[in-house]
């Protein structure tokens, strides 16, 4: 009898390891598809809320940030792409040159989970930014991505125009920031059961095994 978990995926489309994570989920939930099901519902976060409209370079926002040199930086790049490449997602090198505001796009995020479309969006998003180079807070790319995958576009931009789930998305994001979740992607598994981290397929395999037998 194959059981049901709920997902709530807490991540940012503008966080590689939380592309890394996700891809990783869905393998390992193929893996298990005559024993689990995932209900996947994706939580907003912010990796730079304060992020204002030009965005910055990622280089200098990495080693503002984190204090990472032009090395290590380069270093970390590699392994993200490398571990793409293994779950079968693009990383395009020097795509991913700036670093923007993301608040519009989980806005969209929002809507689009009403209207059963948000895992595609949520994989489109992910594309536009680190497989294209595309930037997530221009509202003439988050139509055109939403569209894509079969949203209304005309709906997307008077959303975008307006504060719509302003609110609903800035309770979302405290509520886990009170739940002591900081850092992405967060992976929390029928309420209380939490992996962080762009973890293994066979982490997220053991794990969705374990909790569907104790479930």
């Amino acid at each position: 009898m194959t059981k049901t978990l709920k997902i709530d995926f807490v991540s940012d489309v503008s966080c590689p390891w939380c592309v890394i994570g996700l891809r990783a989920l869905q393998q390992a939930a193929d893996r298990l598809k005559d024993e689990v099901a995932l209900d996947l519902h994706f939580q907003p976060f912010e990796l730079n809320p304060q992020m204002g409209p030009q965005g910055q370079d990622i280089g200098e926002h990495l080693q503002q940030k984190y204090g990472a040199s032009a090395e290590q930086r380069e270093a970390t790049r590699a392994a993200i792409a490398a571990r793409g490449a293994e779950l079968g997602f693009t990383f395009t090198p020097g795509a991913r040159g700036r670093i923007y505001n993301t608040f519009d796009a989980h806005r969209l995020l929002h809507w689009a989970e009403l209207q059963g479309c948000q895992l595609a969006l949520k994989q489109a998003l992910f594309e536009a930014y680190f497989t294209d180079g595309q930037d997530p807070s221009n509202h003439d790319l988050l139509v055109r991505v939403a569209g894509g995958v079969g949203l209304n576009e005309d709906e997307a931009r008077t959303l975008l125009a307006s504060d719509r789930f302003a609110e609903e998305v800035r309770a979302r994001e405290q509520f886990y920031l009170q739940q002591g979740i900081h850092s992405v992607p967060a992976v929390v598994i029928n309420d209380r059961h939490l992996l962080q981290g762009g973890q293994p397929v066979e982490v997220f395999e053991q794990a969705l095994r374990q909790i569907a037998a104790a479930e």
